[in-house]
């Protein structure tokens, strides 16, 4: 089965509603992040894994980008997340920011 990424299926996807503010963050996002369609399948299985460690993908607050965050309290399961999200940008060739002092790192697009 093949989903159409479109800005209204990638939010009910991530499990956000579809109005007018977060299709227009939504479209934003993929405007702002270069080479957006060569990974965008990639990022419901990425959500789906990191839901094991108590993570998400989710819309930035702050940035026209997407984040990967978890919200995990252990090292193993910080770890677990952490190295899974380094593998899984490697294998798609995308590039990563982390933000300082938290369990989280930005999409910023392909390498």
């Amino acid at each position: 089965m093949n989903i159409e990424l479109t800005p209204e299926n990638l939010l009910i996807q991530l499990g956000y509603p579809v109005n007018e503010a977060t299709l227009s963050q939504m479209q934003r996002i993929i405007t702002n992040t270069p080479g957006f369609d060569k990974f965008a399948k990639h990022l419901l299985t990425l959500n789906d894994e990191v839901k094991r460690f108590g993570g998400i993908v989710a819309l930035s607050n702050s940035k026209d980008y997407l984040k990967v965050k978890t919200d995990a309290d252990t090292p193993e399961e910080i770890e677990a997340f952490t190295d899974y999200v380094k593998q899984w940008a490697e294998k798609y060739k995308v590039a990563l920011e982390k933000v300082e002092g938290k369990n989280t790192y930005y999409i910023l697009g392909h390498k």
